[in-house]
């Protein structure tokens, strides 16, 4: 194999560094063009994502290629030579396989399990597709990538569990009311943490969304993106009656939601269950207000615990992805050594086919009288007696190459049979 990857991802490199090297603006730059200018390179992929840059690449001279795709790297991310070779991985052969299998099973993203960069690495390979920057090695690695991803994803439940505090307050909504099909969302503030949950709980089918926050210019925006009412914040006391999920995530210094007020509410609602969820620092809802019956209420710290233990679940069953990695690692190696044989196998054959006609021509003068039935039996015979004295040397080759590599088999056989003789 004559495959290289670097790259540098969030555990290598800050920020400022893989912005430099992003060059998302493929309008301005082809990234993929200009890896395939560099000498000795014969495939590339380029792979950029606000967490990871990598290059995978087949080369003539892995030396002499790694040489010049430093140099781009320098060259194209602005970069120091101090900050590159700080913040560069290079792999090789069956090392880049295996980290190429890794990033597309999510194994190596910021958060394990996520299934976003599966979709960035086949968008990846589609680019570099497009501009016939592929061939049959890295179509075939990019296949297996995706293969390898696919049964990660059926095998094991890396991807399951909740790994964001909004994503696991939904999971507990879900376990509270079983569907929230129908179910009305009050979120107090309109930060980031009320948008993410909001999304998440839209895809669990909540139609129905009321967004209070202080500035109500800021309530209205996020009402119009989710289709949701904004009410003046003076209004809150009396539409929490109104939902059966309270999520807030204010600024505010004291409670913004009090015990009086949930009972209140509650009252109103016939004592219908109402789910508070308060991910605010320092916290909007009174925590007595949890001690009301048929009323949940949860704080950030109820929702870490549920998160820490979720991915202390994914971590689990990495351990399982990464067994399955490298069981098509070792796949995938076999199928790159079974390539080194094949110019030798086509070789051998070729010239046993050249013999076994120049011979046949050779006896024409006695051939002549056979017919063609018996002329045809004879050119068989030889062609499988020849067959058979081959098929040993081709067999070991092959065998060979699926196990330990096979340098000193192709001396011996091209040797043996003078196939480097024209």
């Amino acid at each position: 194999m004559n495959i290289i990857l670097i790259g540098m991802n969030h555990r290598t490199a800050p920020l400022e560094i893989r912005e430099k090297l992003s060059l998302s603006c493929w309008n301005d730059v082809n990234p993929v063009k200009e890896l395939l200018k560099i000498p000795h390179l014969k495939e590339a992929i380029y792979l950029s994502t606000c967490n990871r840059v990598d290059v995978l690449a087949d080369a003539e001279d892995t030396a002499l290629a790694l040489d010049n795709l430093k140099s781009f790297v320098f060259h194209h991310g602005n970069l120091s030579r101090e900050e590159m070779e700080r913040c560069l991985y290079v792999y090789f052969d069956q090392d880049a396989v295996r980290h190429l299998f890794r990033v597309a099973s999510s194994l190596d993203s910021l958060v394990m399990g996520e299934p976003q960069i599966l979709g960035q690495v086949k968008e990846a390979y589609h680019r570099a597709v497009e501009n016939k920057a592929t061939g049959l090695i890295l179509n075939k690695v990019l296949h297996h990538a995706f293969h390898v991803a696919k049964r990660v994803r059926t095998e094991t439940s890396i991807a399951g569990n909740a790994v964001s505090v909004s994503y696991a307050a939904v999971e507990l909504a879900k376990k509270i009311f079983g569907n929230l099909e129908g179910k009305t969302v009050l979120l107090v503030g309109a930060g980031e943490m009320s948008e993410l949950a909001a999304r998440h709980l839209i895809n669990q089918g909540v139609k129905r969304f009321l967004i209070a926050n202080r500035t109500y210019s800021r309530a209205q925006q996020m009402a119009e993106v989710f289709r949701g009412t904004a009410i003046e914040f003076e209004q809150l006391a009396e539409k929490v009656g109104e939902a059966d999920i309270v999520i807030t995530s204010t600024g505010a210094t004291g409670y913004v939601i009090t015990k009086e007020m949930v009972a209140k509410a509650l009252r109103r609602r016939k004592n219908r269950l109402l789910f508070l969820i308060d991910i605010a620092v320092p916290r909007d809802v009174e925590p007595e207000a949890g001690e009301i019956d048929n009323v949940f209420l949860y704080n950030i710290d109820d929702l870490q615990e549920v998160v820490d233990e979720n991915i202390k679940g994914r971590r689990q069953e990495a351990e399982k992805a990464e067994a399955i990695i490298e069981e098509e690692v070792v796949k995938c190696r076999a199928w790159m050594n079974s390539l080194a044989v094949v110019p030798t196998i086509v070789s051998l054959r070729g010239k046993v086919e050249h013999i076994i006609k120049r011979e046949i021509e050779k006896s024409g003068s006695w051939m002549r009288n056979l017919s063609d039935e018996e002329r045809n039996n004879v050119e068989i015979l030889a062609a499988s007696i020849v067959n058979k004295i081959i098929h040993d040397p081709i067999a070991s080759l092959k065998e060979e190459s699926q196990e330990n590599g096979t340098a000193s088999y192709l001396v011996a056989v091209r040797r043996l049979f003078k196939l480097d003789i024209e």
